[in-house]
């Protein structure tokens, strides 16, 4: 029987179908959570396996998704298999939206689940039930957010509702999306771990505002053409931080450097967010 002491945890699993994305957030007093809890994969599902963990459930219960079971169903299917179902917890969000969760009935005080439209929250070891709550509440509040912004928000506020009764130490966020990840040659669109902080989900919220100013899109229309004046200025900066020579090399090579190439087409037009980065590294 697969086991894995991930115990003190709390998730949410969640999908945005307009947007074609599906997600897993968690927070837990375990080293490295991200590691076994969260899996997803688009128009398929996403999983959170979690208390004394049985790690097969993320990949089996994908497959089972893929087959055609809903949430519910894979989730009898699973627990149905598992001799150690009453100390697992689970929770499964399926290619349409239906989620499931299910709670052995000996998983540790305060331990629970609650779902709605497009999404499954769970905890076990908790200060109390509001902390489930407050997932739940987080997430259907704040639709107008991304999926992967909503599944921090719910993390934080499930925290401040008291959330996991031993502490803090991990947390992970993970959102896929088809051929929306890096390079478009991927279905990652954020994979974001904190192995082990004093606050894991103030780290977590740092590195997402790291990853999108890499890796997110500032739609066309707001870029800036870069006029001679600009030109010049972008000569100025990128002589000053050691990229000399023709602009456009010198502009790639000095984006490669910083991660941003993502964020970058030639010199006729600049992302905003680039500009700013090259003022700031270059005052």
């Amino acid at each position: 029987m697969a086991r894995s002491d991930v115990v003190a945890t709390y998730s949410i699993v969640a999908c945005d179908l307009e947007a074609g994305q599906w997600g897993v957030a968690v927070q837990s007093k375990f080293l490295a959570v991200g590691s076994v809890v969260p899996w997803a994969e688009p128009h398929v599902g996403a999983i959170a396996t979690q208390s004394w963990a049985n790690p097969s459930y993320g990949p089996d219960g994908l497959e089972l998704l893929r087959s055609g079971q809903t949430a519910e169903e894979a989730v009898v299917t699973l627990t149905t298999a598992d001799e150690g179902r009453e100390h697992r917890q689970l929770g499964i969000v399926d290619g349409s939206g239906r989620a499931a969760t299910f709670t052995g009935d000996q998983c540790h005080d305060w331990a629970g689940g609650r779902t709605g439209n497009g999404y499954a929250a769970q905890g076990n070891i908790l200060v109390s039930h509001e902390t489930v709550d407050a997932l739940a509440a987080t997430f259907e509040q704040n639709g107008h957010l991304s999926l992967a912004e909503r599944l921090i928000e719910c993390l934080a506020a499930a925290q401040a509702a008291g959330g996991d009764r031993r502490g803090q130490q991990s947390a992970s966020l993970l959102v896929v999306e088809k051929d929306a990840g890096y390079a478009n040659l991927s279905d990652v669109v954020v994979d974001l771990r904190v192995d082990d902080h004093e606050l894991p989900i103030v780290e977590l919220r740092r590195l997402y505002a790291l990853h999108n100013k890499l890796f997110g899109v500032t739609p066309p229309e707001d870029w800036i053409a870069v006029d001679e004046t600009l030109a010049a200025e972008l000569r100025d900066r990128l002589a000053e931080l050691g990229y000399e020579g023709a602009l456009d090399k010198a502009f790639s090579d000095w984006a490669g450097t910083e991660n941003l190439e993502e964020r970058v087409e030639g010199v006729d037009r600049i992302d905003p967010v680039v500009l700013a980065a090259l003022r700031d590294k270059s005052r």
